[in-house]
């Protein structure tokens, strides 16, 4: 989820928290409750940080290690540890503990809703989960938490019962998001006139609760885009990858084997210039205004050395700026 709504989740739980008697029967408990939930609903995006570092390092590891398994019970004992710090060591540690657990379980747990996904069951596997269910703004989520805190800072109500019927009414907004998407990709041959034995489709959530966006993968590695738009369907571009040395020769850039690590829906395209070859890796469930924003490109001479790479979010204007920077 995006950064906004892992941070009404903490609030929420915090909230929620107050169904906990040790917790609600001291302020200062409570306080230190609240500043763990929120900071442990944060704590797995702190690989953001890998940006200063490269755009490869963040892309190859954002939402990897430190949303692992190990990674979950680490955050836990690092915040709660800070926190014992900070209001003193006579804290009910397993209270403490339990709730900040919370935080990056949910945190952790929802991400894997998204089209990004998540390395969530290493060091068991280093698979890339992503359940494609939920957007990472879903607006209902969101909406439902703001109301709540809202009602509980101006005292409207008491958290003891805003905050369960709140988790209530998320948990089966999940469960009908999970069954309608599953019930959707079952039916996507019946759907799709073009539909061949073999295709394979991925339905990619969308801020609307109706309409999504679909990835075709023929056998052949063909790529066809389209959309879901209430129960209609409609395909409005396609991929196919390129055939040319370059292609497997990039994947020996560390940069594009960052892109190729994270994606196995990246397709290759080859453009000659003058001064050699562009190589651009682009990832197809990603489409916005008609591009690809997603990817990752290697420039290389007519010798076939490295001039310059990128990987990244870019538009297409910027990518072009970024790429003859890098080539010089």
């Amino acid at each position: 989820m995006d950064s906004g709504t892992h941070l009404v989740m903490g609030l929420g739980l915090a909230g929620l928290a107050s169904i906990d008697p040790v917790v609600a029967s001291d302020q200062t408990v409570y306080a230190a409750v609240l500043i763990g939930t929120v900071v442990g609903s944060q704590a797995p995006d702190l690989d953001g940080l890998l940006r200063f570092k490269s755009n490869a390092a963040y892309i190859r590891n954002h939402r990897g290690a430190s949303h692992s398994l190990p990674a979950i019970v680490i955050w836990t004992a690092l915040i709660t540890l800070l926190l014992q710090l900070g209001f003193g060591f006579s804290l009910p540690w397993i209270n403490i503990v339990g709730w900040v657990l919370l935080a990056v379980v949910v945190h952790v747990f929802s991400d894997l809703f998204n089209t990004y996904g998540t390395q969530a069951m290493r060091p068991i596997t280093d698979k890339w989960i992503s359940w494609n269910i939920i957007h990472i703004f879903d607006p209902v989520i969101f909406s439902l938490h703001v109301i709540a805190i809202v009602l509980w800072a101006l005292r409207l109500a008491d958290p003891t019962i805003i905050f369960p019927y709140m988790y209530g009414l998320v948990i089966l907004y999940y469960i009908w998001r999970t069954v309608a998407h599953h019930t959707l990709v079952k039916r996507m041959p019946q759907l799709d006139e073009d539909y061949h034995k073999g295709d394979t489709y991925m339905l990619i959530p969308t801020v609307s609760l109706y309409d999504w966006n679909v990835v075709k993968s023929r056998p052949d590695g063909y790529f066809i885009i389209g959309d879901l738009r209430r129960g209609k369907l409609r395909w409005v571009d396609s991929a196919h990858c390129a055939d040319h040395p370059v292609v497997e020769l990039s994947r020996n850039d560390p940069s594009i084997r960052s892109f190729l690590y994270f994606t196995s829906y990246a397709c290759a395209e080859v453009r000659e210039h003058s001064w050699g070859y562009e190589v651009r890796w682009s990832d197809v469930r990603y489409r916005h205004r008609k591009q690809y924003p997603f990817v990752g490109v290697l420039l290389l001479d007519s010798d076939y050395k490295t001039l310059g790479s990128y990987v990244g979010w870019l538009s297409d204007d910027r990518l072009q700026k970024r790429l003859r920077m890098n080539s010089y």
